[in-house]
């Protein structure tokens, strides 16, 4: 049966973003929006799981035009995300980019939100010297193609506000970013963050935060929204750190290149990331103030929070 309040389609609605903002438009207590919950595999866990909420469940393929422009087909808003790390090509995501953003005008979508991230090229050229070129075009591959794709939204006059995310809280118990013991068994917390702060934030709050902006309509059309939980310096997450554990945990900064050289898939990415992160500190943490993420969620959680609830489920071998 057909809603009869207005239909938010959820790219990704699975997925760590996705998920939040579905589950925030079920739990609202003012039901204000259906979810549609969009989805490569309908019949996986995951989305049986939705559909058995009572959630409107859909296949379609970021890879696949027709599908999304289906799937989008009668919704007021539509929340768009990539999935740079599914196939580390930021190519792909401009193109995955331009049929959402094709395929929500087509639709006659009147708000879109696009979960994206700086192209660190505007302060780093490729030109430049400071961190290494990736990809023979490209600082920070997985930010710099959500970054080029925000153009895409405005050149195919998608209804759009930009929404910058923040380090997920979520990569210490997913990513091996957590705690690890030295040779003496002490708990050593490593990143290349020198003493400047992160900006950080529960991956489970994403979502209810873009609800937050669609909740406030159409006025959010054209601006750019950058949300953070907290931002902390890799002393204040180690103490922190220490406090949930029940153990003493040290931060050690590490270096932009040792980082590189870590030799996982993506490590040169990462390491370019957080070097752009430390010698723009100011500027990043500007753009994600953590008073306007609260008051798009006043749920929103800090460092300490997050750590109350999910500290146990950090691997430290």
């Amino acid at each position: 049966m057909a809603s009869k309040n207005p239909v938010i389609a959820v790219v990704g609605a699975t997925g760590a973003q996705g998920s939040g903002l579905v589950r925030a438009i079920v739990q609202d207590p003012e039901h204000r929006f259906s979810a549609r919950a969009i989805t490569r595999k309908p019949d996986s866990e995951k989305g049986r799981a939705l559909a058995a909420q009572g959630v409107e469940v859909v296949a379609a393929d970021a890879d696949d035009a027709a599908s999304l422009e289906r799937a989008f087909r009668g919704a007021a808003g539509v929340f768009c995300v990539t999935n740079f790390w599914e196939h580390f090509s930021p190519d792909r995501e401009v193109v995955q980019a331009r049929a959402m953003a094709r395929a929500a005008v087509r639709s006659d979508v009147k708000h879109v939100i696009w979960s994206t991230l700086e192209d660190t090229r505007a302060l780093v050229p490729v030109s430049d010297t400071r961190m290494p070129t990736l990809m023979g075009r490209y600082k920070v591959p997985h930010f710099d193609g959500k970054g080029e794709a925000d153009a895409v939204f405005a050149e195919e006059k998608a209804p759009t506000t930009l929404l910058r995310t923040s380090f997920y809280w979520d990569n210490l118990i997913s990513f091996g970013a957590g705690p690890k013991k030295d040779a003496s068994g002490q708990l050593v917390f490593a990143l290349p963050m020198g003493d400047k702060k992160l900006p950080g934030i529960a991956a489970e709050d994403i979502g209810p935060c873009a609800y937050g902006i669609f909740k406030r309509g159409t006025e959010m059309v054209g601006r750019t929204v950058g949300i953070a939980g907290e931002h902390l310096t890799g002393t204040q997450m180690a103490a922190e750190l220490s406090t949930a554990l029940g153990q003493p945990v040290r931060y050690q900064s590490m270096s932009f290149e040792a980082y590189r050289k870590l030799g996982f898939p993506g490590a040169e990415d990462l390491g370019n990331m957080f070097q752009f992160k430390h010698d723009f500190e100011r500027e990043f943490c500007a753009q994600r103030p953590v008073e306007q993420a609260r008051a798009l969620y006043p749920g929103l959680q800090s460092f300490r929070q997050w750590l109350t609830h999910h500290a146990k489920q950090i691997p430290l071998s």
